[in-house]
Formats: C-alpha cells, structure tokens, sequence
C-alpha cells in the first residue's frame, strides 16, 4: 500500500505544481489590467495550497472511522450553512448567484463542504444499512431523500452543475453497495424530465445547450467561450505556441484560470501538454480504485469509492465541457484550477484516501 501513496501524491504533487504555473500563465495579464497586479491569482492560490496542506495533514493524522461519529452532525451542518447562504445580507451575491459566504479575503462555498459531508454520510449509511440496500424502503429510499434534500438546496442557489454531481456520486455509492438495477435506473429516469424542467426554466441553462448543439452558429454570442475554448486548443497544435505565449488568454477566453484552463493548457502546451494532464487523471483514478479495492473496512471502503467518482466525474466533465463534448458547467479541473473552497476540500479528500491506505496498512 506504500508505494500506492506515494504515486498517488505524486500525481496531486505533479498536478498541482502544473496548476501553479498554468494560473499564473493564464490569470497574469487580466489581474494586472483589473486589479494592477498580475500575481495577484497567485498567491490567492498559493495561499489556498497552503490551507489546503494544512487541513490534509490534519485530515491524515486522525483515524478517519472517527468520522463515523461525526457523520450526522457534519450533514446537518452542512444543511445549514446551505440555507444560511441563500439569506441576503448572508449569503455573498455574484454574477445572479448566492452561492458564497465572505470570510475576510476568503470566499468559502458551502456547496463544498456539503459534498464532502454528503459523501462521508452516504459511506456511514451504507455501512450500517449494507445488508438492506437492495430494499427500497429500508435502504435505497432514506439515502436518496437526504439527498434530494441537499440538491434542492444547492440548485436554488442556483447551481445545477454540484448538484447533478452529488447526486451522481451518491448513486454510484448505492450501486457499488448492491443497490438494485431497476431501483437506480428508475431513478435516472425520473430525473430526466425534473433535469429538463431545471434547464428550460432558465434561459441562461437552454443558451448553455443551444451553445453546446453549434457554439459557431453564434460564435460572438451565446457560444463565444466554447468557440474561444476550441481556438485555444487548435492554436496549440501537438507541442504548443509555448509556456506564457497564449493568445486566448488575453481577454479573449472567459475563466482562462478557472474552468477552461485546460484550454490554456492545450494552447500553451500543445496536445501533448493535454494528454499529460489527462494520463494523470487516469493514474489517479486507479490508484484511488486499487485502494478502495484493498480496504477491508467498509466505511474506510465506501469512503474511498466516493472520493474517487467525486474527483474522477469534476475532471471528466471540465475536460468535456473544454473540448466541446458536455454543455458549459462551472465544475473547476481538481488541482489545477484556480478556486479555494474546491481545491481545499479536494485536497482534504485525497488526505482521507491517504489516511484509509495507511491505516489498511497498519
């Protein structure tokens, strides 16, 4: 289980130093023209990598079944901090959004603190509950209401994007556990049309699929940040125009160091640079599965399938929505993007995988 790991923090270790220089390439010229400074993403980010180690050491030197007991209490404190952050005055408002609270010179998402707390209940639950997952009262049901609960929090903020990826984590969770077929795809299907509503009930949502469908044929409107998305990867080429020579990043691709910094990647350093960062996230899973497969502890094992789907679906989709496979959502790339609330709790999650190995190990 040692050199599982070690490979594993190499590849965080890899991804995030790659992330490091990427921000700093991709955010320099926008934060030097809006805010005069132009390492001014930087040492944000610097600072939330220091948060984030910080928390993970923490998270690696306790026992992580002593989460088990606090399971429960972390739900339902996650609940509240999610219905707090609706509140105005409470919940700090951007871009039409309440998805924030403001703590000094840091923005902290609820949103994410929920998905980790959602994942560390749904492993409790399915331990406890493991030999009755296949019933649908007992079961299937209690797990899938808390969880509906929470993503009805989550989508009035609103984001759409968290909450179909809680949901999907969960069910993943359920199927891994022995849920029954019928039950979860009974379920996949009734959420299409309740996913539908949620898309033509806000007009930014259909723009969003109009601009997926043919983001050229309104190539200076609505599909203007996949169209600018595409350009930058067909500037790169296979090698790239070369470290800190992109062009899109200069006001012309929107989120440059958030959500389409693969896109910066792909220009910057070519296909090669895209292929690297996606071998990367396919090593990262298997080590995550070759833990999960070696833990003999339940909670220890739920646990680690959870971390893995949570971390492997956020990549899956910004590479998708990068190249133009899946519709834009706002689900940074783990490790490399830009953001503090998703790399802390990210990094957080690969501290408990850490720790499920080692104490496997013990």
């Amino acid at each position: 289980m040692r050199e599982i790991r070690i490979s594993l923090a190499v590849i965080v270790i890899l991804l995030m130093s790659l992330g490091i220089v990427m921000i700093y390439s991709s955010s320099g010229v926008y934060a030097l023209h809006e805010l005069g400074d132009k390492t001014h993403f930087l040492f944000r980010h610097l600072l939330f990598l220091c948060i984030g180690f910080f928390l993970t050491w923490a998270v690696m030197a306790m026992d992580y079944r002593d989460l088990r007991k606090i399971a429960k209490p972390l739900l339902f404190l996650s609940f509240i901090l999610l219905v707090l952050v609706l509140i105005p005055h409470v919940g700090k408002a951007s871009y039409g959004a309440r998805r924030w609270f403001k703590i000094g010179p840091i923005n902290f998402q609820p949103s994410e603190f929920a998905k980790m707390a959602m994942l560390i209940y749904a492993a409790d639950f399915l331990t406890r509950k493991h030999s009755k997952i296949a019933h649908f009262k007992e079961g299937f049901l209690p797990l899938i209401m808390v969880m509906g609960a929470m993503c009805l929090l989550i989508v009035k903020q609103p984001d759409l994007g968290n909450s179909v990826l809680i949901a999907s984590i969960v069910m993943i969770m359920l199927f891994v556990a022995g849920a029954r077929l019928r039950h979860v795809g009974s379920l996949c299907l009734l959420a299409v049309p309740a996913l539908w509503f949620l898309v033509a009930s806000a007009p930014y949502r259909m723009r969003r699929i109009v601009a997926f469908l043919d983001p050229w044929q309104d190539s200076q409107g609505v599909g203007f940040q996949l169209t600018q998305s595409q350009i930058a990867l067909g500037n790169g080429g296979i090698f790239g125009v070369g470290l800190g020579q992109s062009v899109q990043k200069l006001f012309y691709l929107p989120a440059a160091h958030t959500d389409f910094i693969l896109s910066i990647i792909g220009e910057e350093l070519g296909l090669m640079g895209t292929l690297a960062v996606v071998i990367l996230f396919i090593a990262f899973i298997w080590q995550g599965a070759r833990i999960a497969k070696r833990a003999t502890d339940p909670f220890g094992y739920f646990l680690c399938i959870g971390i893995v789907s949570m971390l492997g679906l956020q990549a899956v989709v910004n590479i998708g929505v990068s190249i133009g496979a899946f519709p834009t959502k706002g689900l940074p790339l783990p490790f490399v993007s830009y953001g503090g609330s998703a790399l802390i709790f990210n990094m957080m999650a690969v501290g408990l995988m850490l720790n499920i190995s080692r104490r496997e190990e013990e």
